[in-house]
């Protein structure tokens, strides 16, 4: 009987399992093995602090942004007083799981099937990836941290099939140093229509290789030959191709997050991504760890309201920079006109200070009120055209 059986070995589940175990508790962490979610990999230094990933870790360490407009207008952001990580998911979410296992979580191979509870028992069934035959791991709670489109949150939480989600797609190449417009030390970030006509593309360094993808919410849309242009337009289309993933990824955190009874969420699960950048290895990562404490709460409590827990923990952090967030993405991304005003804005050095240290701590800063004024106007103005989209 475990404690706690979580479902999904990514950077949410992996985080779960390891805060649990390390709390004393008895743990699962089943996973699919095999599965890498399509994702450039940027990670800001607060997830590299709260969460203790070692630099060895880290494949690219990125000083400048550049957003790019509709009509090519580039706007270069540095990254002052630091920098920001990358990692390949392959390798990182493999660390956490191993991390995860050496502080005394059990790890299980194979595919969720299903929660039974037969003899009042919680059990996740699971198709074991080795026999082939289906086991179960007998448990008093049970994290759902299966991703977007989640099977748990399908099964077991109300709401949990009916989650807004961007459809991305990414091809992870070689891209030894500088080629064409590529830059081994910047991320692009693309925001062009005729990439994504709802959310944009993406040029990011990973080392020795680059990630180059895309997302939207648009039903035909060619993700392949999208990502095709955006490697063309950086010069890195006869470069080799390592491997090509995509897979959905959620834009709005589920208004419940626990069943009443056995189950909560975490992660994509859960909705955690952020809207407009789409970030979510940081988001996910701090969604593992308020669904440990909420299961440990209930677990030590007896009550399983205090399952609810997880998502007043974390919205009370998060909250209100996802909502200013979707307020960007649905003023913005609506238009080719709309995008070049948001690359227009981001001259500004109040946006480009205030965005990175936002990005870099996770919280909105407050300590320049004239800044926060000023931005406010020239968004009011861009947003109402009362000025050209090439105006700074």
């Amino acid at each position: 009987m475990y404690d706690v059986v979580i479902v999904g070995g990514g950077p949410s589940g992996a985080t779960a399992a390891e805060d649990l175990a390390r709390s004393g508790h008895k743990v699962a962490l089943l996973d699919r093995a095999g599965r890498i979610k399509p994702c450039g990999g940027a990670i800001p230094p607060r997830l590299i602090e709260d969460f203790h990933i070692p630099d060895e870790m880290l494949v690219a360490k990125i000083t400048t942004a550049r957003m790019i407009s509709p009509t090519g207008r580039k706007v270069d952001i540095p990254i002052e007083n630091g920098f920001v990580g990358m990692v390949d998911r392959e390798d990182f979410d493999e660390y956490l799981r191993d991390r995860a296992a050496k502080a005394g979580a059990v790890r299980a191979t194979g595919t969720y099937k299903r929660i039974d509870r037969e003899a009042g028992v919680t059990k996740v069934i699971y198709r074991d990836k080795v026999s082939g035959n289906e086991r179960e791991l007998p448990c008093k709670l049970v994290i759902g941290a299966d991703g977007a489109r989640s099977n748990v949150a399908r099964d077991e939480v109300p709401g949990g099939d009916r989650i807004p989600y961007v459809v991305a797609y990414h091809e992870i190449i070689e891209a030894p140093g500088a080629v064409g417009d590529y830059d081994p030390m910047r991320c692009d970030v693309i925001y062009d229509g005729r990439i994504s006509p709802d959310f944009y593309g993406w040029v990011f360094p990973h080392g020795k290789s680059a990630s180059v993808g895309m997302g939207s919410m648009v039903k035909g849309v060619d993700l392949k030959q999208a990502t095709a242009d955006l490697r063309a337009a950086s010069g890195l289309a006869d470069c080799p191709t390592i491997r090509k993933e995509g897979a959905p990824i959620p834009l709005k955190p589920l208004d419940r997050w626990d069943n009443g009874k056995d189950v909560v969420l975490a992660g994509d699960a859960a909705g955690v991504v952020a809207p407009s950048s789409g970030e979510g290895i940081y988001y996910a990562m701090a969604g593992g760890r308020v669904a440990a404490t909420a299961a440990a709460a209930c677990l030590a409590s007896g009550r399983v309201k205090d399952l609810r827990l997880a998502r007043q923990l974390f919205m009370r952090e998060h909250k209100t920079v996802f909502r200013v967030l979707a307020s960007m993405q649905n003023a913005y991304y609506k238009s080719d006109e709309r995008r070049e005003r948001f690359v227009s804005l981001c001259h500004d050095i109040d946006v480009q200070r205030l965005t990175f240290e936002a990005y870099m701590n996770k919280k909105l800063v407050k300590a320049r009120p004239m800044a926060h004024l000023k931005i406010g106007l020239k968004n009011l103005a861009h947003l109402t055209r009362l000025v050209p989209a090439a105006y700074t």
